[in-house]
């Protein structure tokens, strides 16, 4: 693939995430945005159908997972890299969502920051940050 095409291809998943971070209020239902910007310390959580909520995390996740993977896969273009990756994120998913649930479902204001920090990792594409950083120290320790 020529470099500037694959360039323009990580560019786009870039806006992609700037994309879904922007018009996160439209696209998912997360009555949590406005609960945090907000003194939540001294409130209850708001209510909400937290089937809908887990639900809409989880596409977000997995929006943020797919624009991640590819972009994996044009800087790095090694499918061990992007199987890694991706069983990387489906753990790192499936453990979080069940600790948000269980956080949701036993919510007190001495864990808002902890449930606060978990729907950040999954919400936002934190993960790409620090796989990129380490595949490229990976493949330079390991180049003879």
């Amino acid at each position: 693939m020529h470099k500037w095409l694959r360039y323009g291809m990580i560019f786009l998943c870039l806006v992609g995430f700037v994309f879904v971070r922007f018009r996160e209020s439209a696209l998912f239902y997360d009555p949590l945005i406005i609960f945090f910007k907000t003194d939540y310390q001294a409130q209850p959580l708001p209510e909400m159908e937290t089937l809908k909520y887990l639900l809409n995390i989880a596409l977000r996740f997995m929006i943020h997972m797919m624009l991640s993977l590819a972009i994996l896969w044009l800087v790095f273009q090694e499918v061990g890299i992007v199987r890694f990756s991706l069983i990387l994120y489906v753990a790192i998913f499936t453990v979080l969502l069940t600790v948000l649930t269980i956080m949701i479902n036993n919510a007190g204001a001495e864990s808002y920051r902890s449930l606060f920090y978990v729907r950040r990792f999954l919400i936002q594409p934190i993960l790409i940050f620090i796989l990129i950083p380490a595949f490229y120290y990976y493949r330079k320790a390991n180049r003879p």
